[in-house]
């Protein structure tokens, strides 16, 4: 079965942390493709400074040189709030059942999953990859919902992310590197150089649209 890896996020700004844990998982676990999804209007977050269009440019300018990344616009052409659960509907409609669908999740935002809408439903579509962030809570912290989801759907096997399209959840360590959006902003604005933490293509077009100016 073809393996997808489904990376949502604002990428305000895309940076170094999120192509390499996407490369990373990508390797790990034999993934035919990643799709980047830009959350255009993220229910979650309401301080997103940079429109939809500018984030959509830097991430294809970020992903323009990885055969394995594609970025997926969706969600820029749906009205209303991104809801990942939308989003995999999607997906999984026009990808078909033979296609297992990854989604990619820090532990940060897992701890949160129950606020999502129709979360239930998310391991319908997709297999969760989650990944264990340095600063994340412990899974005793979990809410009892999250953890219940956590203990019914948890595999260590990789293998189960490719004999099953979806259903999965499976926790993966990657190389830890302490790279923020929220960061790197602060630095555009204070005129400091980013370079080695955001791809040369993306600080260069945040220079020239006069970006994250504070």
């Amino acid at each position: 079965m073809r393996l997808v890896g489904i990376f949502g996020g604002t990428f305000n700004p895309i940076h170094f942390g999120h192509l390499r844990m996407a490369q990373e998982l990508a390797s790990i676990l034999a993934m035919d493709e990643v799709k980047f999804i830009l959350s255009a209007n993220p229910p979650h977050k309401d301080n997103v400074m940079v429109s939809a269009e500018h984030r959509s440019a830097m991430v294809k300018l970020a992903i323009a040189d990885n055969p394995l990344f594609s970025l997926d616009e969706l969600e820029l052409n749906r009205e209303g709030p991104s809801y990942t659960i939308d989003t995999l509907v999607s997906l999984r409609e026009s990808l078909g059942q033979d296609t297992s669908l990854c989604l990619m999740m820090g532990s940060d935002a897992f701890v949160n999953l129950n606020t999502w809408c129709r979360w239930q439903e998310l391991l319908d579509y997709a297999h969760i990859v989650l990944v264990q962030r340095p600063s994340a809570q412990p899974q005793e912290a979990f809410p009892t919902e999250v953890k219940a989801l956590l203990r019914d759907h948890y595999t260590d096997q990789h293998a189960d992310l490719a004999n099953e399209n979806s259903g999965g959840i499976i926790m993966q360590s990657i190389t830890g590197q302490d790279i923020s959006a929220t960061g790197v902003r602060g630095m555009f604005g204070r005129g400091e150089s980013v370079r080695y933490l955001v791809h040369d293509e993306v600080g260069s077009y945040v220079q020239q649209h006069h970006l994250y100016r504070q």
